[in-house]
């Protein structure tokens, strides 16, 4: 089932397109509601929405009785090239930092609105993670804990939310070589995800948030890292 996020993301990027290679330049007016909604197929308040992002985005500015104007097509970049080459020179700990700031928060949101469905697919891909434990599959399991991650990032209703956790996916899949060379942390991984998941099945975004702060913190640990958190006075 497509979810009103999904519609959303996907008219934001096609927005941004239609910006970047020059369908309406900075200071033109976009079409009204019903039109550009007509256009892209979509309802009126999906378009709103898309619309609400792009101006969190600073792409463009909703004037009441005129319409919506766009800013700065000229500073949109579709071009992914410069992030992937950031995130290219990061280091384990800065990947770490990354994770620490956004993952709690995203598990705590996800635990307020997750269908029983959705757990199931997270109970799933620690099932391929166990299975690539007791199979000694070192690769397997690397990729299942990628997995169940990037599905995490994917439940966040937050269309913004959506664009930003981009960075911390591919944060993840940098450290992956690191992740494949201590196979025999994998039962922790896995501890600390179910524990995880019990959290976001009862709801309870607090315990959640928590769960993952510690799991965060412990791969630090693994990796030799003691990551230099303002104000964290959680035990691990």
């Amino acid at each position: 089932m497509i979810t009103s996020s999904t519609v959303v993301n996907s008219v934001v990027e096609k927005l941004r397109a239609a910006l970047a290679r020059g369908q309406w330049r900075s200071g033109d007016m976009l079409p009204g509601q019903r039109e550009l909604a007509e256009q892209l197929g979509i309802s009126r308040p999906s378009l709103r929405e898309a619309v609400t992002v792009l101006e969190t985005l600073g792409l463009v500015r909703s004037m009441p009785g005129k319409g919506v104007v766009v800013l700065d097509a000229s500073a949109i970049d579709l071009d992914d090239s410069r992030q992937d080459s950031a995130v290219a020179g990061a280091s384990l700990e800065d990947v770490l930092q990354l994770r620490y700031t956004l993952e709690p928060f995203i598990v705590g949101l996800v635990a307020q609105s997750i269908s029983s469905k959705e757990v199931g697919q997270l109970r799933l891909t620690l099932m391929d993670m166990r299975e690539a434990l007791e199979a000694n599959d070192s690769e397997a399991g690397v990729n299942a804990y990628i997995a169940f991650h990037e599905e995490l990032f994917t439940l966040t209703s937050n269309p913004i939310f959506q664009s930003v956790v981009q960075q911390t996916s591919n944060a993840l899949k940098q450290s992956a070589e690191v992740l494949r060379n201590s196979p025999e942390h994998l039962a922790e991984r896995l501890e600390e995800n179910e524990a995880v998941v019990r959290a976001i099945r009862s709801k309870n975004s607090a315990q959640a948030s928590a769960e993952m702060r510690r799991h965060i913190l412990r791969e630090g640990q693994r990796m030799g890292i003691e990551l230099n958190i303002p104000e964290d006075n959680l035990s691990v």
